[in-house]
């Protein structure tokens, strides 16, 4: 009988020889996803035995991980601007650069009461956010009925009704004009495929791949959300790492104003914010 800690430590070489990068954090997180406990408290428990109810499951994860299932799937949740997400094979996993992006968005001069589309949410955190941190009312929307009963799921999780959910292919379904929309839409390229991690590789393919040079969703939606701003409303995006320029003259063509790309922490230009006049 292993305890949490023999555990850990087995788990950890055993990551660490499949190349999964911060093995150990992983190996602690699922042991303690199986224990219903947090990472902190497997120091108070490293003595702990484990019996083959508990191990057997972790070995089962154990597995799967080391042949690149993400983290995020065997654990069914994701943290998000300090908030838990349910995340799986429905959506794209949350990543952390768009948190920036939230972080963007909230300094903007918005209505008191704004009305906000978050296209392409997937499983709704940048929708789910901007609902809980503002007084607007959010349009979340998705082509991926899989992705969109995702984001439902999320929003009874955290207890929010401000917000409207439609499966709709970009605006072909939606009504009304806004104050703010988001968007983190597929920006992949098909020659990228190849180089995509493991991890990566789990998301849809619908959530990823968007053309030759990853810009095919983009160049339709971006005068579309021209059209369905008020005047001064505000777009905001995250883009692939080379995409900066092509997307600013594409706001540029379509009239948007003040376009600023932003960068991640990792100084990638990543985000663009563009007005309507």
């Amino acid at each position: 009988m292993s305890t949490v800690l023999e555990t850990i430590d087995g788990g950890t070489r055993y990551l660490e020889k499949r190349a999964i990068a911060d093995a150990r954090r992983n190996m602690q997180l699922l042991v303690a996803h199986q224990l219903d406990c947090t990472r902190m408290d497997l120091y108070l428990q490293f003595d702990r035995p484990l019996d083959d109810s508990d191990l057997a499951p972790l070995r089962e994860a154990l597995r799967k991980r080391g042949e690149g299932v993400p983290l995020q799937h065997l654990l069914g949740t994701v943290e998000f601007h300090r908030r838990e997400f349910a995340t799986d094979a429905r959506a794209l996993i949350p990543r952390p650069e768009t948190e920036e992006l939230v972080e963007r968005v909230l300094t903007l001069p918005l209505p008191p009461e704004p009305s906000i589309l978050d296209m392409g949410t997937g499983s709704g955190v940048l929708g789910l956010t901007l609902a809980a941190e503002t007084a607007a009312h959010v349009t979340l929307a998705d082509v991926s009925p899989d992705a969109l009963a995702l984001a439902g799921e999320n929003a009874q999780r955290l207890g929010l009704t401000n917000l409207t959910l439609v499966c709709s292919d970009l605006f072909a379904d939606l009504t009304g004009q806004y104050d703010l929309i988001v968007a983190n839409l597929p920006y992949v390229a098909e020659s990228e495929r190849a180089t995509l991690t493991p991890e990566v590789r789990h998301d849809p393919d619908l959530a990823l791949f968007s053309g030759a040079d990853g810009l095919d969703l983009i160049r339709r939606f971006i005068p579309q959300a021209f059209a369905r701003l008020h005047s001064g409303g505000w777009l905001a995006m995250e883009i692939g790492h080379d995409q900066a320029a092509p997307v600013a003259a594409l706001l540029t063509t379509a009239g948007f104003v003040g376009t600023e790309v932003f960068s991640d922490l990792t100084k990638i230009a990543r985000f663009p914010i563009a007005r309507k006049p």
